[in-house]
């Protein structure tokens, strides 16, 4: 055992070591760790952090595509990953939210083996149809599956997504039947959602605004507690008559849990600069998205929400992935 005046030398000798660590990161390249396929809402939300990042850090930030298991594979790298600062996730408020009640066998805490870095910008969905539904309103579109129970079918990007969430806070809170369609990804479930072989969606925005830009779909309203600014006609779920209705997704940085406070600190303020950075405002909001930034406190914050959101809408809805 060793003695009292030896603990406090090796205690400083450690702290000491971690000031120089934090004050000469980084001295080489950073991953960022995407735990979710190229083209989708969170690849397109890190490629644009990256840019900022590396112009900042004096060092590259390389993002890394590591797809599989509803975001888990990735993300499971990243907190079973040295915590130095050089390897870190682009995560999703799924992940945090929904996933600990998804998934019955995982072998990481999203919400232990994590810490928060900085929250970049969130999005609300928006509920689509094929423009063959005969509802012009959310009211209308009610009244039609309360007339047809079980008939209505609802497409999802996958089993415990934000998408598939918003339409089981939706049937929940209105006591609708409306059977869900899960697909391997938003891509294929908004292809069949165009071509009629389901009837609606709660997509996210940036998917979804080209699409009923051009016509190709009808939206009815956006999810999130204020009107979209990239649709800004179109009521909130709160206006169009659903009290209490709130459904977002956001995304942001973690970092494996035991990362000196210094490192994530550093992370965390640049992650600000990238987030007041003009080109990467002017890309997020052209597609829908909504900047946030923040401390890592404030991160935490809104994991606790998350949980609090959709832990019973999860457990309510029955899904389980094992």
């Amino acid at each position: 055992m060793a003695s009292p005046s030896l603990a406090v030398t090796l205690a400083l000798a450690l702290f000491a070591a971690q000031n120089v660590q934090a004050q000469s990161y980084p001295a080489k390249p950073v991953r960022l760790v995407v735990p979710y396929a190229p083209g989708g809402a969170t690849d397109i939300i890190a490629r644009a952090a990256a840019i900022e990042l590396t112009k900042t850090l004096g060092q590259s930030v390389i993002v890394d595509n590591r797809a599989g298991a509803g975001g888990n594979v990735g993300s499971e790298m990243v907190a079973k990953s040295a915590p130095d600062g050089y390897t870190m996730v682009m995560s999703a408020s799924s992940l945090h939210g929904i996933t600990p009640f998804l998934y019955t066998k995982l072998n990481y805490d999203p919400n232990k083996d994590l810490v928060p870095v900085i929250v970049f910008a969130s999005f609300a969905n928006v509920l689509v149809l094929h423009p063959g539904v005969k509802a012009n309103s959310v009211q209308e579109l009610v009244a039609l599956a309360k007339a047809q129970p079980g008939n209505m079918t609802c497409a999802s990007s996958g089993s415990g997504s934000t998408i598939h969430m918003s339409c089981e806070m939706f049937k929940q809170m209105l006591g609708l039947d409306i059977t869900h369609v899960p697909y391997k990804g938003s891509g294929p479930a908004v292809a069949d959602l165009m071509g009629g072989q389901v009837n609606m969606m709660f997509d996210n925005i940036p998917s979804a605004i080209s699409h009923i830009r051009s016509g190709k779909l009808r939206a009815l309203a956006t999810t999130g507690p204020k009107r979209s600014a990239a649709l800004p006609d179109l009521p909130t779920m709160v206006e169009a008559g659903v009290p209490g209705y709130e459904s977002t997704a956001w995304f942001g940085l973690a970092m494996p849990a035991g990362t000196p406070k210094e490192i994530i600190a550093r992370m965390n303020a640049e992650g600000q600069k990238a987030a007041r950075a003009p080109d990467f405002i002017k890309r997020m909001t052209d597609l829908g998205y909504e900047i946030v930034g923040g401390t890592p406190e404030q991160m935490a914050a809104m994991i606790q929400d998350e949980i609090k959101r959709w832990g019973p809408i999860v457990k309510a809805s029955g899904a389980k992935v094992d």
